[in-house]
């Protein structure tokens, strides 16, 4: 479990986002939209993101709108901040995400 003391700077941050071109930090998280060719593709991503998440331990706040999945990744064990656990769990769906051919889209 994350606490305080794995809260990331925004200095921190940044650099994590300079490794992360899918990601930006927005509303106090890391977001990401993926756009995937079908809806029954981004059902899939979902579904990765769902064992990523089991397997980290850590969920993010999701969406999914036809083809688009909108996710949001902060650690409420650290009173909703960013932390290096948000960071590692985005880079793997970012990977995620290129292996099933979802593209990352503008965030709105």
């Amino acid at each position: 479990m994350a606490g305080k003391e794995d809260i990331l700077t925004r200095d921190r941050i940044d650099a994590v986002l300079a490794a992360l071109p899918d990601w930006q930090y927005r509303l106090g998280g890391l977001v990401a939209v993926y756009k995937a060719p079908t809806a029954a593709a981004a059902l899939e991503l979902i579904a990765a993101v769902g064992r990523l998440a089991e397997e980290q331990n850590h969920h993010p706040d999701l969406d999914w709108r036809y083809n688009r999945v909108h996710l949001r990744y902060t650690s409420h064990d650290a009173g909703g901040e960013v932390t290096e656990r948000d960071a590692a769990a985005a880079a793997a769906v970012s990977a995620a995400a290129v292996r099933l051919g979802a593209t990352a889209q503008p965030v709105g």
